[in-house]
């Protein structure tokens, strides 16, 4: 970013900790002098089936996912507020409107993010703040191997899984002044994929990978 010209300072913090979060957000006031947008983009996920879940892995999808957006919300909006004007970007999932297979918690807690969006457009639109969320569908990262590209691809209207660059020209439109009448929306980024009656990711976990039931109830014993 530095070197086409921009300004970066990156910070290291843990979003499921408000303590944290208050600190990166003096920080970059401190850095920059204000806060005119928020793109929530960090979270992960677990795969595991849903007998296989854990209380552990349930309460950690929510806490990075949605517990993360929320805290970064909460203290930029208050700094966008004093502003009077701001824009805040969410990022849900396919699995907000579509389960994956193996995706409970991952799924429940982009289904979570995609109300916190609703909501917070409500309730911050009189402060001038607008709030949308975008919808990523298969992005080709370093986590996708050849396989899951071939058949993410063959199952998406435009034939390929996206670039990480896909996503950027969205977000930067919902943060201008092109999007000021844009608020509480969702905007699905996916090729198309979700046009169809399913997308590739449920057999992407199919059910032959699950665990027996003898294989479950023997873990309840444990």
């Amino acid at each position: 970013m530095r070197g086409n010209g921009g300004n970066a300072y990156g910070i290291a913090t843990d979003i499921t900790n408000r303590a944290y979060v208050d600190a990166m957000s003096s920080m970059a006031i401190d850095h920059f002098g204000r806060i005119d947008v928020l793109v929530n983009n960090a979270g992960s996920r677990i795969i595991k089936p849903f007998l296989d879940h854990s209380e552990d892995d349930w309460q950690r999808m929510l806490d990075v996912n949605l517990t993360g957006h929320f805290l970064c919300s909460h203290r930029a909006a208050r700094i966008m507020a004093a502003a009077g004007h701001g824009v805040i970007i969410n990022m849900s999932s396919g699995g907000a409107t579509r389960a994956h297979r193996s995706f409970t918690a991952y799924d429940a807690s982009k289904g979570g993010i995609e109300a916190l969006t609703r909501a917070m457009a409500l309730d911050l639109g009189p402060y001038g703040i607008r709030v949308c969320a975008l919808m990523p569908g298969s992005i080709d990262t370093e986590g996708m191997d050849e396989d899951a590209r071939r058949l993410r691809g063959e199952n998406i209207p435009l034939g390929r899984p996206g670039d990480p660059d896909d996503m950027a020209g969205p977000a930067l439109f919902l943060a201008s002044d092109d999007a000021r009448y844009i608020s509480g929306d969702v905007i699905k980024v996916d090729g198309g994929m979700l046009s169809q009656q399913r997308s590739a990711t449920v057999d992407i976990v199919p059910p032959s990978t699950f665990p027996s039931l003898e294989q479950v109830l023997g873990s309840d014993g444990d």
